[in-house]
């Protein structure tokens, strides 16, 4: 079958929507993803062989999970997509990707370009987050779910938003010693929110029902301050309370996440245009409400708009009807899911904002603090970058090497902005601009790189 080179990054809810929308029009797209199966970050699937049900890996979202597993392996063996697996794409130019994965390198052009690219933990710095037995909340589930294991004997997670109590009675159930959760959001502020989060209440109610099994283990409004490590690994968390009141937590392992951030940086070599989202504390991609975002290019999910598994799933349908509109085929009335699209929007920015970025706390961050953790780069010297070098985060990135290592900014690029704006009098910290996006976009063998000269 002949037709339009279409090909869809990421094999997460919203790249398995889009996929199947355009296979019941006929088409058969490229599906590109690293997983070894689909089903996203969210929805990973551990190796053949691992013995834990659905219902333990994915609690009440394991029918969903399932269901969208089973569409997207239907389809493949079916040969109405083609798949990729292992696969990572790590630049795109003139209507060709660049991946590298199993087999080696390969291009792969195409006609039009669908990224679900999704999103990471959205990380700020804390003294001491450099050392060993430090992780992202995301990874810590990631070893949970993939491999059935827990991070630590003895483990404190940190931070803000949905996961941050998820995780934790997830390592609960499992068995886990979790010894602290620690928000650094405050009760008054996750209250105010409860309108916003109200428009899906049985999200809402878990939420609270998970607080609720946490009992003394959560506290809410904390600041922290440091992570206190021997030579060997972690073995506390300092932190205060509500009540100002400093406490220590002994621990073997820490996790951190304030929420998301939307995985960028295909979107900004493909040409995409960015806008500062204060809700968010974040540059994100603009696309109009189906996903075009510009010619030929269509975002979905959460790499578009941190919505959430249930908003990734309706983007891929409507970024895949408006492709197929584009092309001058039928395709499924996106009415009903852009109406559903807007309720997801208004709880996903109540979740913004009962769970917010700790730019207060940020900006307190010591001189000596390690900012960059790929290049040892501390708070003081991205302050005195800025003040010198001006207020803008490429040019602090190339003199003072902040966000220039492996993870390119991924994990510093949201806690420098804020510095560089604080110590530089601007408004916000996206007066300070973004971190350009650069090919390869992941830490790429030179052999594999030059395979496809």
């Amino acid at each position: 079958m002949t037709g339009p080179r279409i090909v869809i990054v990421g094999a997460g809810p919203a790249g398995i929507r889009a996929a199947e929308t355009l296979a019941a029009a006929g088409l058969r797209p490229t599906v590109i993803d690293e997983g070894a199966q689909a089903g996203g970050q969210i929805y990973r699937r551990p190796p053949d062989g691992f013995t834990r049900p659905p219902e333990t890996l994915y609690g009440s979202q394991a029918a969903k999970a399932v269901a969208l597993h089973t569409t997207f392996d239907g389809l493949a063996a079916a040969g109405r997509i083609v798949h990729l697996p292992r696969h990572s794409v790590v630049a795109l130019a003139g209507g060709v990707l660049h991946a590298v994965g199993d087999g080696g390198s390969r291009r792969i052009g195409y006609d039009r370009l669908i990224l679900a690219t999704g999103a990471t933990d959205r990380l700020a710095p804390v003294p001491g987050w450099q050392a060993p037995g430090v992780y992202s909340l995301g990874a810590m589930q990631i070893a949970l779910k993939a491999q059935g294991i827990a991070m630590g004997r003895r483990i404190v997670l940190a931070g803000s938003g949905p996961l941050l109590t998820l995780l934790a009675t997830q390592l609960l159930k499992a068995g886990a010693g979790v010894a602290a959760v620690l928000d650094t959001a405050g009760l008054r502020g996750q209250m105010a929110a409860f309108p916003d989060l109200a428009v899906r209440p049985s999200f809402a109610l878990q939420g609270l029902a998970m607080r609720a099994r946490l009992g003394r283990l959560y506290h809410a409004g904390v600041a922290l301050e440091a992570i206190e490590a021997s030579n060997t690994g972690v073995t506390a968390v300092r932190w205060k309370d509500a009540g100002g009141r400093t406490r220590r937590t002994a621990c073997d392992a820490v996790g951190l996440g304030w929420h998301l951030r939307a995985e960028t940086q295909l979107a900004d070599l493909a040409g995409c245009r960015f806008a500062y989202d204060a809700t968010w504390a974040q540059w994100l991609p603009c696309a109009d409400r189906m996903g075009r975002a510009r010619s030929g290019v269509y975002l979905a999910g959460d790499g578009l708009r941190l919505l959430g598994a249930d908003g990734a799933e309706v983007a891929g349908r409507l970024a895949a009807s408006a492709c197929l509109s584009d092309l001058g085929l039928p395709g499924p009335d996106g009415t009903a899911d852009l109406r559903r699209l807007d309720r997801l929007d208004r709880f996903a920015r109540g979740i913004a904002r009962a769970f917010p970025w700790p730019a207060d706390q940020l900006r307190a961050l010591p001189d000596d603090a390690v900012l960059c953790r790929c290049e040892g780069v501390t708070a003081g010297s991205v302050r005195e970058t800025a003040v010198y070098g001006g207020a803008e985060a490429n040019r602090v990135k190339s003199l003072g090497r902040a966000g220039m290592g492996r993870c390119q900014g991924r994990y510093c690029q949201i806690a420098a902005t804020d510095l560089i704006a604080s110590a530089s009098g601007l408004a916000h910290a996206g007066e300070a601009g973004r971190l350009r996006a650069q090919a390869p976009i992941r830490p790429t063998a030179i052999g594999e790189w030059l395979e496809q000269e």
